[in-house]
């Protein structure tokens, strides 16, 4: 592990009660981090909580419960951590679901495009302030290669579409890709860089709370894909290598940063996913 950008600094992890999400906390804070973990689930957060803390000998971290998919809630998340922390260096947007049917929050959106790609923008958003007061800082958004299955479709972002799981799921991911290459332009000169990450096929819990036949298929994945531990390597690495100091807007796998789906390189169409984006969280 190198330890030598992140001992000391404050990260915030979402989605960190388990797989992706709880592997890299456990990264972070064994590098010398102080880990702020985020998930929906709070026996949870206190169990993953307990488990980052094993082998260390300051006992630090915090849990914060929280359902990223409400908008309501996010704000709530980003005033409450500026409540108690005066700095952020690392954001770790993992959170991310797959329904195989149309879900809608208790704010009317629908459930994929609202956990994986609306609540990330929100809480970015929200945190931004404290991100350039602590710059060098970084946010790193786990992403994947589903995204290469898409081509952005403002219909669906507009609830205009007829939902498929799939689709939904891929859209989301080519927003969030699409995102992170438009925040990183747009955060030029202020020392946070923004990069996406595609962790690789791994055995996470996700699909086993998807529902209908897909979470019959979680032992077979299971077994097929990576450990969570491999998972997490590679956004652990842009969350503390000195390697990637200074390095923003890029895609990357095992460790390198490769070219995303060429449509995701869309100037255009990320400005206009970006301005239906800001409508649709209620930014001002």
């Amino acid at each position: 592990m190198q330890a030598t950008w992140i001992s000391g600094k404050t990260c915030m992890v979402t989605g960190a009660t388990s797989g992706i999400g709880l592997a890299t906390a456990k990264m972070l804070a064994q590098a010398g981090a102080q880990v702020v973990l985020v998930g929906r689930d709070l026996t949870r957060g206190e169990e993953a909580l307990v488990h980052i803390r094993q082998g260390l000998s300051e006992q630090g971290g915090e849990f914060l419960q929280v359902d990223l998919g409400k908008m309501a809630e996010v704000r709530r998340l980003a005033r409450e951590f500026s409540e108690r922390h005066q700095r952020l260096d690392v954001l770790v947007n993992n959170v991310g679901a797959f329904f195989l049917t149309p879900r809608l929050t208790a704010e009317g959106l629908e459930a994929t495009l609202a956990v994986n790609y609306l609540g990330v923008f929100l809480l970015t958003h929200l945190l931004l302030g404290v991100l350039r007061d602590s710059a060098p800082s970084r946010i790193v958004n786990v992403s994947s290669d589903s995204h290469r299955m898409a081509k952005i479709d403002f219909e669906y972002l507009r609830g205009r579409r007829r939902y498929a799981g799939n689709r939904a799921y891929a859209q989301t991911k080519l927003a969030m890709v699409m995102f992170t290459y438009e925040l990183a332009r747009r955060l030029q000169g202020t020392g946070i860089a923004a990069n996406a990450v595609h962790p690789g096929f791994t055995a996470t819990r996700m699909f086993e709370n998807s529902g209908g036949v897909v979470k019959f298929f979680a032992p077979v994945i299971r077994r097929m894909g990576k450990s969570a531990e491999e998972g997490a390597d590679t956004v652990f690495y842009l969350a503390s290598s000195t390697e990637v100091e200074g390095i923003t807007g890029k895609y990357f796998v095992h460790r390198r940063a490769v070219a995303s789906a060429a449509g995701s390189y869309d100037e255009d169409a990320a400005r206009r996913l970006w301005m239906l984006t800001v409508e649709k969280v209620g930014l001002a």
